[in-house]
């Protein structure tokens, strides 16, 4: 084999780099067996196009549930393993997972509240945005958000490789690699479009759920024969003599980190078939239940069978094995484990760009983000997600211990404003029973905005710090945009009453390179439309000039000719200083210069392999000089 390896090496870069070749010279061919062919708008607001919410739930509710496979673990490795205070502190994963589940129910409560306030989508910054004057507090719960969803990724990718290689330990050096790998695939069926990936996404999703259910069912006719108290489990009550109140709220905050995507059916609203606003509190209601149980049930397992917190093998992976081994039922639902975390970044690739597109509209965001592509999802808005994510899989070299510390400061700032803001909504428009709804997200607000406290001050020395310094650099360059486009539209605006098209002198330049069809093509289009055009040719050595000179007599002179000798083999700086010299000449100064690329497109894209892209350098160099067009003039060969 390592004979071989040499051989095959080689064979796999020459792959890539004729497949890339392939991409960049034949990109619609290539994107349309990538992505799938193009779909109309009006499909956009199909049926085709909305989900029932039983399918919607699990596509929209798989960031959160799936959570549930590291978060209790996360909660209790703050002080078992972190804080090295032992078995004593074992027990303590059961309050910890109480109030987590507490506090799931008062945001799916509050967030229900947001549903029926905002049916065409309630997410933090339509609610903010909505209720507060100064946009710079929706641009607080959108960028928390936005960052949050490319943890998001990260962190459900890098669980679910991990997952898999506590199974299989010859993964562990390929963690990196496979999650990368994994962001890439994730892309790919989202890029296809929402309807595809709902119908790969869902049925993995709830075999997830059926097998966290199946596991708890188990553990509980385990103990009923076993005994409720084993000699593994852990004394309960006991308190470690090092226990701080700061030591259990980190605990807390990091069990926290199974309540992000609470928000996502608030985003997606619009997705869910009509009604709309019932099928998303049905969405919400059963998530909570099912996700509430299973944090419960899970934790109460780990407990009973005093699971420890391990290197390289999850507390998952230890339990599922002490009841079944390592036969097929393990490994079920190992894979199932992999599979849903990896799909659990897809409803993040539903509600990053998503909210990025709103964002967008208000100019606070490149405009290129409200765009859809041809599957009618906002394309580019998903590969930002997936660039992001993947940068941070690598710097974090795909070890979700280290990302866990960022993840969730900025979905509970987001909750925070989001709370507030349906408090100021309820008590503007005092409607439908809007004591309840404002008791509601009144609680809601002031229990997010104390966990948001919590987690932020119990996070911060453990790299939480990092998303106190991105938070403002995302809001100065959300101000920014907004200004630059400001400014841009400002510029731009005419006064219609007054200000009409004029005329202008134009001299145009043909850019000729000998004498043939190519050139004869751009010269006829270019004397039709200009009585002023001039040929120029940019020659490097003096043969090549005299050679043009005298093909140029022979043909009569169609037009004027001016050659000029290149000593440093540039065509761009020659070009430059001609267009100058027509710009600065006293007399007959023309009030723009048209510059005219005669071009030939080949019949067969391989075969631009063989030929020079200078008119590409051009164009894009002469971006650069003020009242100057470039126009292309195809030719198009037979053969």
């Amino acid at each position: 084999m390592a004979l071989f390896r040499p051989w095959l090496d080689s064979a796999v870069i020459t792959l890539s780099v004729v497949a890339i070749l392939y991409a960049f010279l034949n990109f619609n061919t290539f994107k349309r067996v990538l992505v799938g062919s193009p779909m109309r708008t009006r499909e956009l607001h199909s049926k085709h196009n909305r989900l029932f919410w039983l399918i919607a739930l699990p596509i929209l509710a798989a960031d959160l549930y799936s959570s549930v496979a590291y978060g209790p673990e996360a909660g209790i490795a703050e002080l078992t393993v972190n804080a090295h205070l032992g078995v004593d502190a074992k027990w303590l994963i059961l309050p910890v997972t109480g109030a987590t589940v507490l506090l799931l129910i008062i945001l799916v409560t509050s967030y229900i509240m947001g549903v029926i306030a905002y049916p065409n989508g309630g997410g933090a910054y339509a609610i903010s945005k909505d209720n507060f004057k100064r946009p710079i507090i929706s641009l607080i719960a959108a960028s928390s958000l936005l960052i949050d969803y490319v943890l998001t990724v990260a962190v459900s990718v890098t669980a679910g490789i991990q997952a898999m290689a506590s199974a299989y330990p010859a993964l562990v050096p390929h963690e990196t690699i496979l999650s990368v790998a994994c962001i890439l695939l994730i892309l790919v069926v989202n890029l296809r479009g929402i309807s595809e990936s709902a119908t790969i996404f869902a049925w993995p999703t709830f075999l997830f759920m059926f097998a966290m259910i199946f596991l708890i069912g188990t553990g509980f006719v385990q103990e009923f024969h076993h005994g409720f108290v084993q000699p593994v489990t852990p004394p309960f009550g006991t308190l470690p003599k090092a226990l701080t109140s700061l030591l259990l709220l980190k605990s807390f905050s990091a069990a926290c980190s199974s309540l992000t995507g609470i928000e996502t059916i608030s985003n997606a609203v619009p997705i869910f078939r009509e009604p709309k606003t019932k099928g998303a509190i049905k969405a919400y209601i059963a998530l909570g239940v099912i996700t509430g149980v299973t944090l419960l049930g899970f934790s109460y397992h780990l407990y009973v069978n005093g699971i420890n917190v391990m290197p390289n093998t999850t507390m998952e992976s230890q339990l599922l094995s002490l009841y079944f081994g390592f036969g097929p039922i393990y490994q079920i639902i190992i894979w199932l484990t992999f599979i849903v975390l990896i799909l659990a970044a897809n409803s993040t690739f539903t509600g990053f760009p998503q909210l990025a597109a709103l964002v967008a509209a208000d100019s606070f965001l490149p405009r290129a983000l409200m765009l859809r592509g041809d599957r009618l999802g906002y394309s580019n808005g998903m590969i930002v997600l997936a660039a992001f994510s993947t940068i941070l899989v690598v710097v974090f070299n795909a070890q979700t211990d280290n990302l866990i510390p960022l993840y969730s400061i900025g979905v509970f700032v987001a909750f925070s404003v989001a709370q507030i803001g349906l408090v100021r909504y309820w008590l503007r428009e005092k409607k439908g029973r809007w004591k309840t709804k404002l008791t509601i997200n009144l609680i809601g607000s002031i229990v997010t905005m104390l966990v948001s406290v919590v987690v932020s001050v119990t996070k911060f020395t453990s790299g939480a710090w990092i998303i106190f310094i991105v938070l403002p650099i995302l809001l100065f360059i959300a101000l920014a945009v907004r200004r630059h486009y400001t400014q841009i539209a400002n510029e731009l605006r005419i006064d219609m009453s007054c200000i009409r098209p004029e005329s202008h002198r134009v001299i145009t330049v043909v850019l000729v390179s000998g004498v043939n069809r190519v050139v004869l093509n751009a010269l006829s289009f270019a004397k039709s439309i200009n009585n002023e055009v001039i040929a120029l040719y940019i020659g490097f050595d003096d043969e090549s000039i005299e050679r043009i000179e005298k093909k140029w007599n022979e043909w009569e002179c169609p037009c004027r000719l001016i050659t000029v000798k290149s000593e440093y083999r540039s065509i761009l700086y020659p070009l430059s200083r001609f267009i100058g010299r027509l710009q600065s000449m006293e007399d007959g100064k023309p009030d723009h210069v048209h510059v005219m690329i005669a071009q030939f497109v080949p019949k067969k894209w391989w075969h631009n392999i063989l030929h020079n892209q200078t008119s590409l350098v051009i164009r894009a160099w002469l971006l650069r000089h003020r009242d100057v067009v470039v126009t292309t003039i195809p030719y198009h060969l037979h053969d």
